[in-house]
């Protein structure tokens, strides 16, 4: 991948980073995220997503405190910005008069998308709804989420090249 590229990181690849399991390790490996130059960002939305998840499922201490060192990593864009309450309107007009018909994605997700629109980053996300918003009000890189890296022989993970 490219190591210039800009990368917004939808609540579900946070999630899937810090759970570290075959998916993450995909998106680390993949995207080559350890070696981006770019700090990825990510929106005020999923700080809240996540901690409402931590909360809800009682992650310990460890765990918890594994979220908040991924979060102070990452570049954080608030939503007061005048980009990107532009950009959630156009992601909002965009949903209505899509060609298929109405797409409804969440609040949040706009908001995500409208963050993701005005850094001109691309957004990283396991989820399909915001498919139909590429490229027109933003870059979106899906990725399906059962991806995996290809096992080596004896269990042991393959590198990419």
């Amino acid at each position: 991948m490219d190591k210039n590229a800009l990368y917004f990181f939808d609540t579900n690849v946070l999630l899937a980073l810090i759970r570290g399991k075959q998916l993450g390790e995909y998106l680390n490996q993949t995207f080559a995220l350890s070696e981006v130059l770019n700090r990825p960002l990510i929106s005020v939305v999923s700080h809240g997503e996540l901690w409402a998840m931590a909360k809800r499922n009682g992650w310990a201490e460890k765990k918890s405190q594994a979220l908040q060192n991924m979060l102070n990593d990452l570049v954080t864009l608030d939503l007061n910005d005048p980009s990107i309450i532009e950009g959630y309107v156009a992601v909002d007009q965009q949903c209505l008069s899509h060609p298929k018909g109405a797409r409804n994605i969440s609040d949040n997700d706009k908001w995500i998308a409208a963050s993701a629109a005005a850094a001109s980053a691309v957004l990283l996300t396991t989820d399909q709804d915001f498919i139909h918003l590429h490229p027109d009000v933003c870059r979106v890189h899906y990725v399906d989420p059962t991806s995996k890296l290809p096992a080596k022989e004896h269990g042991e993970q393959q590198e990419l090249s």
